[in-house]
């Protein structure tokens, strides 16, 4: 990482625990602070956003190993990998976001952020993990980082920026 790069914290939990309802609420509270926030969805299962019939899909079907789809509001990039991409490998993607969060790479050393509901599962995932930076819960548990409940996501954000953006170049 170079001192350009945005900071990545991660979005970890166990399945069902609401870690893509987190980042949807979190997202525009974020952005009334004023920052611009990129987003990392990994999926292990892979995924496609291409469908049989549509030009781009026939692009690729034809050869191509990278489409891109451009409008006045949108781009996207559909390319053949042969690996998973690191973190490391997607920043050069990120062209003026001030912070980027992740849903995944719970096995990555970087600052996370873990949504915990006892109901879905009955221990924190990162309990021994010197990387948490906050836990957004409604359990009274103490991991020694603050904790946010669910619906405290003012708080979560002001925190976030405090943490990771404010003191950066630009801010």
């Amino acid at each position: 990482m170079n001192r350009t790069d945005p900071p990545i914290v991660l979005i970890v939990g166990r399945s069902d625990a609401g870690k893509t309802t987190l980042i949807e609420k979190l997202l525009p509270r974020l952005t009334a602070l004023g920052l611009r926030v990129g987003t990392v969805k990994h999926d292990v299962h892979g995924f496609s956003i291409d469908h049989p019939g549509k030009d781009s899909y026939r692009h690729k079907a034809a050869g191509a190993v990278q489409t891109i789809l451009s409008s006045p509001q949108k781009l996207a990039m559909v390319r053949d990998t042969d690996h998973d991409h690191t973190l490391e490998e997607l920043l050069p993607l990120f062209n003026g976001v001030d912070l980027i969060l992740t849903e995944g790479y719970k096995r990555e050393a970087r600052p996370k952020v873990e949504i915990f509901r006892p109901e879905v599962y009955a221990d924190p995932l990162c309990r021994e993990d010197d990387n948490l930076v906050a836990l957004v819960s409604d359990a009274s548990v103490d991991l020694g980082v603050p904790r946010f409940g669910l619906e405290d996501l003012d708080g979560l954000a002001g925190f976030l920026k405090q943490r990771f953006v404010s003191g950066q170049a630009g801010d």
